[in-house]
């Protein structure tokens, strides 16, 4: 990245289903419901594209982002940590798959933001790319973009 004068970027998109409730919202959202959500990662190199020309492989991208959401949070329900009422409520459900319980609320930008600052940092250590960019699409028509404030430097400490 040092003398480069663009910059690449490889995009794949990542669809799961979900349900979740919003904690204390206003309308319809505040009870519990489903989504089929599409989310568009961005990956950038640290350094220069591969020896073939490439930012990555986009099957690293979906073996690892996807592979994580399609465990985590693929046809589960995702529920705010403070929802006890609804966790224990859905704790009695059958089901294949346990709840995902967040740290946060669980709307789009709590959870673009949760991928890009917790779980991909982590995931995708070690690779030479960093993921600086999240679109989370909640319904076609509305979506949300969580983009990275760090600064190289800490993104690189994160990363490798």
């Amino acid at each position: 990245m040092e003398n480069q004068t663009s910059q690449s970027s490889a995009v794949r998109k990542i669809h799961f289903c979900y349900g979740h409730r919003v904690m204390g919202h206003e309308n319809k959202c505040g009870t519990l419901h489903g989504h089929n959500g599409i989310l568009w990662i961005h990956a950038t190199p640290f350094h220069d594209l591969d020896a073939i020309g490439r930012v990555v492989d986009f099957s690293v991208l979906k073996e690892v982002i996807g592979g994580w959401v399609d465990e985590h949070w693929d046809h589960t329900m995702i529920i705010f940590k403070e929802d006890k009422n609804v966790i224990d409520l859905l704790k009695q459900a059958p089901g294949f798959k346990s709840i995902f319980v967040l740290d946060r609320n669980p709307t789009a930008e709590n959870m673009a933001a949760y991928l890009l600052d917790e779980v991909c940092p982590v995931l995708l250590k070690g690779k030479g790319i960093y993921v600086h960019k999240i679109v989370f699409y909640e319904t076609e028509n509305c979506f949300v973009e969580q983009t990275t404030s760090l600064s190289y430097e800490v993104l690189r400490q994160k990363y490798n």
